[in-house]
């Protein structure tokens, strides 16, 4: 008899560049998604007849955002470059620099959203966050313009947005 503990898992696809070293100076373009899309960072009924550059963060929202600022804070080789949080995911552009010294200062990508997403779990009281996360690094200048105009763009196009429940 064939049951579920039989079927084998299904193979996910791995996220991460092979052999890319996630600690080296380059700008990524992050996006960190809620647990099954819970629409939890805007007030409810926040975009209801205004534009959705004019939207209001909830509580868990304003926690994100206070953990979003505190990264170059927290680590002194990482420059926010831009963010956004929408009503389910947040968009991250984080420039790394590399520095030479303790780990500390040369943190990883992977370092920089765990701390994140822990701090807001922390002040939340629960786990909000997908496990995973989303990375691109970022290779030119023309990238980097087209997803600096993405995440401005992406409050006033959230009925659009591939998130969108």
């Amino acid at each position: 008899m064939l049951t579920d503990k039989n079927l084998p898992y299904p193979k996910r696809k791995p996220h991460r560049l092979k052999n890319y070293d996630y600690s080296q100076s380059g700008v990524y373009f992050i996006t960190i998604c809620t647990k099954d899309k819970e629409n939890v960072f805007w007030d409810v009924g926040a975009t209801i007849g205004r534009p959705y550059n004019n939207f209001t963060l909830s509580k868990a929202g304003k926690i994100v955002e206070c953990a979003i600022l505190n990264i170059p804070k927290t680590y002194s080789s990482v420059t926010l470059e831009k963010y956004v949080i929408m009503p389910n995911h947040t968009h991250l552009l984080l420039h790394l620099h590399s520095e030479s010294g303790r780990a500390m200062h040369a943190p990883t990508v992977s370092t920089v959203i765990q701390q994140m997403k822990g701090y807001t779990t922390k002040q939340i009281g629960f786990n909000i966050w997908q496990k995973l996360f989303h990375d691109h690094v970022v290779r030119n200048a023309k990238s980097y313009k087209k997803i600096w105009q993405y995440i401005e763009d992406n409050p006033a196009k959230w009925e659009e947005d591939c998130f969108y429940n």
